[in-house]
């Protein structure tokens, strides 16, 4: 009888099982089908991909390094919630290595790069007439990822994903509101353009204005949210008690 697994036992040829099973958990994670604070079974998760218990327990702590989740003694493994002060450092070092990044591709980049990342931005505008926030929260994260790749900075692009993968919730969140992806799409455009450039001061600049954007909008979107969470609910606002009733 042959037995049925997981697509992604497929990659087994080419990575040891642990490996899959950590890149399958990161995606999942990273895409916001495990919310942060949600807690992760071991046991779900081994049956899910048609693996041992083993590879999964392994998975989580290279999750752990990476940042990713949080193994609380005796309660289990949760995605981690990255606080907002920790999140605004994380974008101080993201707009450092954008800037270069942006004054390295404006020297060297290639016609087959730049034609890259020119269709890259044609198909997140497509998101945004479509309003698939979803779809165009993954376009902007392979972005970013070309940009530095394309740099050949092999170092710096280890540091960069990393860093990335911490911020990639708050990312999200800050493109759930669909009015702010046209702005963002807009800023895709600009960068594409100072980069076309040549000019290597002025895709720096604009490189780093935008992850700076990214910051200050994160900012607004976290008070916001705190906001909403300390909302009185009408009773409370107005000192009243809806009356319970008797039992009779």
């Amino acid at each position: 009888m042959s037995s049925v697994f997981h697509p992604t036992i497929a990659l087994l040829q080419s990575s040891s099982l642990t490996t899959v099973v950590q890149q399958e958990i990161e995606r999942a994670i990273l895409v916001g089908e495990y919310e942060p604070g949600s807690k992760l079974v071991e046991a779900t998760l081994a049956e899910k991909m048609g693996v041992s218990r083993g590879p999964v327990r392994e998975a989580f702590r290279m999750l752990e390094e990476a940042g990713l989740v949080r193994n609380e003694k005796n309660r289990g493994v949760f995605v981690r919630d990255i606080p907002i002060d920790e999140a605004v450092e994380i974008f101080d070092l993201r707009a450092a290595m954008d800037e270069l990044v942006g004054r390295q591709l404006a020297k060297n980049i290639t016609p087959a790069q730049l034609k890259e990342i020119k269709d890259l931005v044609s198909t997140m505008e497509k998101a945004v007439k479509t309003e698939d926030a979803y779809n165009y929260h993954l376009l902007n994260l392979k972005f970013h990822d070309r940009l530095v790749e394309m740099a050949g900075n092999r170092k710096l692009t280890d540091i960069y994903r990393k860093l990335i993968k911490e911020l990639s919730l708050f990312r999200r969140l800050n493109l759930a509101d669909g009015w702010l992806m046209p702005i963002s799409a807009s800023e895709h455009r600009q960068i594409v353009k100072a980069i076309a450039s040549g000019d290597a001061d002025v895709a720096g600049r604009v490189m780093f204005a935008h992850a700076m954007e990214s910051k200050e909008r994160t900012i607004e979107n976290d008070l916001r949210r705190q906001a909403r969470l300390q909302l009185p609910t009408r009773a409370e606002s107005t000192g009243t008690e809806r009356p319970k009733r008797e039992n009779r």
